[in-house]
């Protein structure tokens, strides 16, 4: 059996050789698509892990600060602190943006505000040094293509480049810029020079807050209007023996607050924020799946019909119908194996290149054989069937 297969495959190897790559190239695309999923929710563990945190405080009747807008006070982080079982916690801000290179081109980015020393800076760096100054300095990801010294300009400033890390991402893939939280909220909540001074006449013209009898009113609401005390959220890391669930329940009882543990926040991020991507990432490889078996079947069909006659020979001597049976499954399998091959070193090699991080998992690979040798295998029925219908007699006919 395994002679007739060997040989038929030797007979026609080219035809077979380039049907095996065509395969290899739609496995290839398949394991991406595994890849891209598996890359995505990497992502997001990933910014859950570097934040440092074992609570997120958002804004009450929100899922922030990643998956909708979330607004706090800069100084809830104070009562915060003062809870049982609060270790550390420390406010942060995050802002998407595109960020431009002084002299060079725009880069989306994930701006991120935090607190030198608190949760939420990066936890490691390739080169370079933290933050330390309370303006106009910048940590990296690396993936931004920023190097050290380098000034980079988010919205109206300029920061130099002082710490580059790795793998600081948000849920989409961006890569990160960490600046000081008060330069991030400027960033974020302030308005441009333009409408503060359209807002500082409006209120001017108001006689509610331009009293002549009440002397410096009016300069109050201004300055009030003209400085931001907002964040994102406060990032809480718990002392020793406590669990989440003991801290988040006080808090937001007390302090009228939405608290999510770090199991609530991946449940949000994987199962919500990029929820329907993975369902459409799905319907992409089911797609797949089906064009690859019609491949299969109709070449494993193509090469069963081009040998009918000798399949009758095989029947007229008296060889048994599993034996031929067996021979096109073998060369469907060999089919099914050459394109695994090729489509895992496809994927492998140009995964880096991929704007987005693709991850191939070993599970993946070992599934995706298992999946290809059984979708080869049910697309050799059709061939069989057609094989063991073939009369003897057109043997000598």
């Amino acid at each position: 059996m395994i002679n007739l297969a060997g040989r038929d495959i030797l007979h026609g190897w080219g035809k077979f050789a380039l049907t095996g790559l065509g395969l290899g190239l739609l496995i290839g695309v398949t394991l991406s698509m595994a890849g891209i999923y598996r890359g995505m929710v990497d992502d997001a563990q990933a910014l859950l892990t570097n934040s440092g945190a074992d609570l997120w405080v958002v804004q009450k009747d929100t899922q922030g600060p990643y998956a909708e807008s979330s607004s706090l006070k800069d100084d809830v982080v104070r009562s915060v602190r003062g809870m049982p079982g609060v270790g550390r916690a420390a406010n942060v801000t995050y802002l998407t943006q595109q960020v431009q290179k002084v002299g060079g081109n725009e880069v989306r980015v994930m701006v991120v505000g935090i607190e030198a020393g608190q949760p939420g800076e990066p936890g490691y760096l390739l080169s370079g040094r933290q933050l330390t100054r309370s303006h106009y300095e910048a940590v990296v990801d690396v993936k931004t293509g920023f190097q050290l010294g380098e000034e980079l300009l988010v919205r109206r400033h300029s920061y130099q480049v002082v710490g580059v890390t790795q793998r600081m991402v948000s849920s989409g893939g961006d890569p990160m810029v960490f600046i000081p939280l008060k330069d991030a909220q400027e960033a974020q909540f302030l308005k441009d020079n333009d409408a503060i001074v359209n807002d500082r006449t409006r209120t001017a013209s108001n006689p509610a807050f331009n009293r002549p009898d009440v002397p410096g009113l009016l300069e109050a609401v201004q300055d009030l209007q003209a400085s931001s005390h907002s964040v994102n959220a406060v990032l809480v890391q718990l002392q020793t023996g406590w669990l989440p669930e003991q801290v988040a329940q006080p808090l937001q009882r007390w302090k009228h607050v939405q608290v999510f543990t770090r199991a609530e926040m991946e449940d949000i991020l994987v199962a919500k924020l990029i929820g329907n991507s993975a369902r459409q990432i799905g319907m992409f490889l089911v797609i797949l799946s089906v064009v690859s078996a019609a491949i299969v079947a109709f070449i494993i069909y193509t090469m069963t019909l081009g040998k009918l006659r000798e399949i009758a020979v095989l029947k007229l001597i008296g060889t048994r119908n599993r034996t031929i049976a067996g021979m096109i499954l073998q060369q469907a399998l060999g089919l099914g194996l050459i394109g695994f091959i090729v489509g895992k070193v496809a994927a492998t090699s140009w995964a880096p290149v991929f704007p987005k991080y693709v991850l191939l998992l070993p599970k993946d690979s070992v599934a995706g054989l298992a999946v290809t040798m059984l979708i080869c295998a049910m697309a050799s029925t059709l061939a069989i069937r057609v094989a063991l219908k073939v009369d003897p007699a057109t043997a000598i006919g």
